[in-house]
């Protein structure tokens, strides 16, 4: 027989709010990490010790953490399910019948009294050392990638002459804007950087060796500014670039920059650029900044976007042995492939299939050892068709300086540990794009300019750590209690 349960919604019960919460909930894991004492102490010279009660800091802070953790997009919607959700209640300390923050609170907050005072970083850093005193990150073995990241703005709202609606000052202002901050994104990624005056003393010791007068030092000549051209700024987020990848979608999109560790997947550090910048610009930037947490890298693994020859130089001056991903160079139709050419070091000289020399002629300012055939024999080679279309009948081979760090690279992708490290770097660093846009509300930005999309991002990694770090702690607690 069916019988009706009765209005019971209007029925008075006595409750525990700590009793309608799972023991197992993710929420009551962080809880038990989470240092608050840390974020009150550097929270609290924003806060009067007279006047109106403020909102307590770690209850807002936790709600950037619920926002991200359960990917809610919407502060209006952050506060609507905090509102409803018990377990949300019961993680920052509020009562069944206590009301809830209003949903521009956080935002104001973060705008009037921490944006510029570093506390989600000093957070993030916070819970990094966590780990890394509780034996979850070692520093060992780094992997570094980008993602492109949907920028907040219209693809079609392009700051140019002619448009409807927008006047000639919009214009400049945007293009004045965009170009202030790709100048400053290049100077952050060049800090420092002493690659210019090592390449050339390396490119004067080469031409030393084969009997060459050294090149003289040449005065430094101001990079060209960017030509109104070649601009293509955003009316809504100048800070953001048009993404010109193959393969990638169009629209204007910022690059989040990871380097994550190969034990766990724990993110180190992020960083934000626009599109506009490469991987391989950005990759010393990324590495110094893991330096901050002091650890021992001994082996790192990047896709073929970071092969550049400076990154290698990078890399083996550090004494990090790398899986740095490669791509074939297409070859023009009809002609062989340098590869064809084996370089013989013995001699500093190249074979050609036909078994004759290109021999040494000189060593260019950019690095590059010039080797040239004998046109006299060239001329009468049957594989001259095949071999090179100049018109003097002479195949000429580029060899960089530093060109034994590729090929070394090579060599060790193939072994057995540089194998195990690509395959590392697609299960860490990928894996964590992968979860931080399906999971964590990092599918597009949220926010514009560079800075807003960087806290963005480092919230995101900051929760993923958050939960990465109280699922093991609760695991290696229930194991301990099992013994």
């Amino acid at each position: 027989m069916l019988r009706g349960r009765g209005d019971v919604q209007s029925k008075y019960e006595m409750v525990l709010l700590e009793d309608l919460v799972p023991q197992d909930h993710l929420l009551r894991k962080i809880q038990a990490i989470l240092d608050t004492d840390f974020i009150r102490e550097r929270t609290a010279r924003f806060y009067s010790k007279v006047g109106r009660p403020a909102v307590d800091p770690v209850v807002l802070v936790k709600m950037e953490l619920i926002a991200y953790l359960y990917g809610i997009r919407s502060d209006r919607r952050l506060a609507e399910e905090i509102r409803l959700n018990i377990a949300y209640r019961w993680f920052l300390g509020l009562g069944l019948t206590d009301p809830v923050p209003h949903f521009t609170t956080p935002g104001k907050n973060y705008s009037r009294r921490w944006k510029d005072s570093g506390l989600f970083e000093e957070l993030f850093d916070h819970v990094v050392k966590q780990a890394i005193d509780a034996g979850y990150i070692d520093g060992r073995m780094i992997f570094t990638d980008s993602s492109h990241l949907k920028a907040n703005a219209n693809k079609r709202r392009i700051a140019k002459e002619g448009a409807q609606g927008v006047t000639l000052e919009d214009v400049a202002r945007a293009r004045e804007r965009h170009v202030a901050a790709r100048r400053a994104e290049q100077e952050a990624c060049a800090s420092g950087d002493s690659t210019e005056d090592d390449l050339l003393a390396a490119v004067n010791a080469d031409r030393e060796a084969h009997g060459l007068k050294p090149l003289p030092v040449l005065e430094e000549e101001p990079e060209p500014e960017l030509s109104v051209e070649q601009i293509t700024a955003s009316l809504t987020d100048p800070e953001a670039a048009m993404l010109r990848r193959e393969g990638k979608p169009d629209g204007f999109h910022y690059l989040q920059h990871r380097t994550v560790d190969g034990l766990h997947g724990f993110t180190l550090d992020v960083f934000v650029t626009s599109a506009a910048m490469t991987d391989a610009q950005v990759y010393p930037t990324c590495l110094k900044r893991v330096d901050r947490f002091k650890l021992e890298v001994q082996q790192a693994g990047v896709d073929a976007g970071y092969n550049t020859l400076q990154n290698l130089r990078l890399l083996s001056k550090r004494q990090i042995e790398a899986a740095v991903a490669y791509r074939r160079h297409p070859t023009p139709k009809g002609l062989m492939g340098k590869w064809r050419f084996k370089y013989d070091s013995a001699v500093d000289a190249y074979r050609c299939p036909a078994k004759r020399w290109l021999t040494y002629v000189t060593t260019t300012r950019d690095g590059y050892r010039v080797y040239r055939s004998d046109p006299s024999v060239c001329s009468t080679c049957p594989l001259l068709g095949q071999c090179t279309r100049s018109s003097t009948k002479q195949k000429v081979i580029h060899r960089h300086v530093h060109e034994h760090l590729r090929e070394e690279a090579r060599e060790f992708l193939k072994t057995e540990l540089g194998q195990y490290l690509t395959q590392r770097r697609r299960e860490t660093v990928e894996r964590s794009f992968a979860d931080a846009k399906e999971l964590h509300g990092l599918r597009y930005a949220r926010y514009r300019g560079r800075r807003r999309v960087q806290h963005q991002c480092l919230v995101s990694a900051l929760a993923q750590n958050l939960k990465k770090l109280a699922l093991l702690e609760s695991r290696r607690l229930s194991c301990a209690s099992c013994v």
